[in-house]
């Protein structure tokens, strides 16, 4: 049986689908673009502002799952340029101490014309 995860610290689905869900003990987030939770308005700046919200984000619907970072398995990462791969990495290691296994892709064009994507895997304890 799955557990809805929802969170209004976290933008609210854009779509047909839930924040995140859990299975068993695994949380499977959806991909996190950079809204601010409060508006829904994308957050303005470079790859290096975009990132951060999205971390916020993701941090938001782990707490609401009962479980953290540290706890991440698996990352996807989607990039709308890899030329900010960089400045995206320098955001993503502060945030993903334990280095998870990843994946990061470059993409046509994200929802909204964001910068940056980001969807997970995490043990929930």
């Amino acid at each position: 049986m799955l557990k809805k995860v929802s969170t209004e610290q976290a933008p609210a689905a854009i779509g047909p689908y839930s924040q995140a869900v859990v299975s068993g003990n695994m949380l499977y987030t959806s991909g996190q673009i950079p809204l601010i939770p409060a508006t829904g308005e994308m957050t303005q700046g470079d790859i290096t502002a975009q990132t951060e919200q999205v971390m916020k984000n993701l941090a938001a619907v782990l707490q609401a799952a009962g479980t953290d970072f540290v706890h991440v398995v698996k990352t996807t990462c989607f990039l709308a340029d890899m030329n900010d791969f960089a400045a995206f990495n320098a955001v993503y290691e502060r945030w993903f101490t334990e280095k998870p296994a990843r994946s990061c892709v470059a993409v046509k064009q994200l929802p909204k014309n964001a910068l940056v994507e980001v969807e997970l895997i995490a043990v929930v304890p």
